[in-house]
């Protein structure tokens, strides 16, 4: 996750111990991070046990990331006015009560209700937990915090579909959601006795914003999710994606126009701003769409338990873990331009890889490195874009910078999930094993192909980013 690290006012509060103030934002990050993926292994299993549509799969993921990506921007600005420290713990309430929500959850409605709640909170934790890591610890050890936090972050990517698997296999599948609970209450108590509290400049909120961007990006990806199923030109798919756009149309308007917008457009006249954004948005949306349906194809093609089929998919989860701290450390040697074109190259080559050789009868060692050259690809990823994003502002830009890159990112997954779902839709379905891959084939393929466009902006990114 892309967060800026502001220099710290003056205080006199004391320091806490390193190991102290990691474990108060690194657990947090750890477990919202960790709910982006973790619920994609256990999708088969809920499914059957909810009698769950495909709509309804596509919005267990959708509804965390949807109001997450809407409020990232709200939540950072309500940070600085009202206090980071309250509004990272309020995030962190609102997180774990709406886990147990979801664990409870008894219909499809019910979990889709829970994961937007879940999504609110975790919105409230991710923009502020590097913030507040920078304020806690001195100058001379913060590059090693945001490498060890930076850590933290990728084993809840990486671990996230194997986490799911081992639940669901092991006990069951509202555990994903139950575990959250004596996790959330614990990172309670650490961020109310280790961290400090801290504000920023106070700024005036812009409601009108942030429901012109919510809602337009709600009836957007509303209506690629519901277009297979109820038709492309049916009135109501037309109404959704026609007004959708046309807030968000507006939201461009009321920013351009208001003296404290939510997101300074003025930010976009940096082509290095603009581009990198561009190659977060394509990266999101093929590299997690793909997943989305592979991490789905062990288990109902092959037959595999959910615990084998979030193991297959480690070598693709766990590399970013290893390549993005080598990444960030080389990124001014090598140049943040050619890591990041090579790593959408090999995040591409990848995903195309996985897209064309899925069938009924592939054999798991024919796709392996395949998966190893999709995870390379992302952990060359991660560090430069941060880095491309922050450098392409000026210094008083970078809270809002880092927000942005945020959003784009989570709309990213969002847009991702629900095209490639309606891909697979349109071609295939879950009727018979035959069917998973013939969706999955042309879906995939088509991810790749958003991440190729990724790989083309990323070569107009200039050498040296400065705003």
């Amino acid at each position: 996750m892309t967060a800026v690290l502001e220099a710290p006012a003056p205080r006199q509060q004391r320091r806490r111990p390193l190991a102290a103030v990691l474990a108060a934002v690194g657990i947090p990050t750890f477990m919202v991070t960790l709910d982006n993926l973790v619920v994609s292994t256990a999708l088969p299993v809920i499914r059957t046990d909810l009698n769950a549509s495909l709509a309804d799969l596509q919005w267990f993921v959708n509804a965390y990331t949807l109001p997450f990506a809407a409020f990232l921007l709200t939540a950072a600005a309500l940070g600085d006015r009202l206090g980071r420290r309250r509004m990272f713990i309020a995030g962190l309430v609102v997180f774990t009560l709406a886990s147990a929500a979801a664990a409870l959850a008894g219909e499809a409605w019910q979990l889709t209700a829970a994961r937007a709640v879940q999504g609110l909170g975790g919105a409230a934790v991710a923009p502020l937990a590097l913030t507040l890591l920078a304020e806690a610890v001195p100058d001379r050890l913060r590059t090693a915090a945001v490498g060890i936090w930076g850590g933290i972050s990728g084993l809840g990517v990486a671990v996230g579909p194997v986490v799911g698997g081992a639940v669901v296999e092991g006990l069951d599948w509202h555990w994903i959601f139950w575990l959250n609970v004596p996790i959330g209450v614990v990172a309670v108590v650490l961020a109310l006795t280790v961290l400090g509290e801290s504000r920023g400049g106070a700024r005036r909120l812009d409601p009108l914003g942030l429901l012109l961007s919510a809602s337009g990006m709600l009836l957007v990806i509303w209506g690629v999710v519901d277009g297979p199923e109820r038709g492309w030109t049916s009135p109501r798919i037309l109404t959704m994606l026609i007004a959708g756009a046309a807030l968000l149309a507006a939201f461009v308007i009321w920013q351009s126009r208001n003296p404290s917008p939510m997101l300074p457009l003025r930010l976009f006249r940096s082509p290095g701003f603009s581009l990198v954004n561009t190659v977060t948005l394509t990266f999101s949306a093929g590299a997690f769409g793909s997943v989305f349906l592979l991490a789905q194809f062990f288990q109902v093609v092959q037959g595999l338990s959910p615990l084998d089929a979030g193991l297959r998919t480690l070598p693709w989860t766990a590399a970013p873990m290893i390549v993005a701290p080598l990444a960030g450390l080389f990124g001014d040697r090598i140049g943040q331009r050619a890591l990041i074109f090579t790593g959408q190259l090999f995040l591409a080559a990848g995903i195309l890889w996985l897209g064309l050789g899925v069938s009924t009868t592939v054999t798991y060692g024919s796709l392996v490195v395949a998966f190893i050259l999709a995870g390379i690809g992302m952990g060359l990823t991660f560090a430069p874009i941060s880095t491309v994003a922050l450098a392409s502002v000026t210094d008083k830009d970078r809270g809002v910078a880092s927000g942005v890159n945020n959003t784009v990112r989570e709309v990213g997954v969002a847009a991702g999930v629900a095209a490639l779902a309606s891909i697979f839709s349109s071609y295939g379905g879950y009727t018979t094993l035959q069917s998973f891959v013939d969706g999955t084939r042309p879906a995939v393929i088509v991810g790749a192909a958003v991440v190729g466009v990724g790989a083309l902006a990323a070569l107009r990114l200039p050498r040296r980013n400065h705003a």
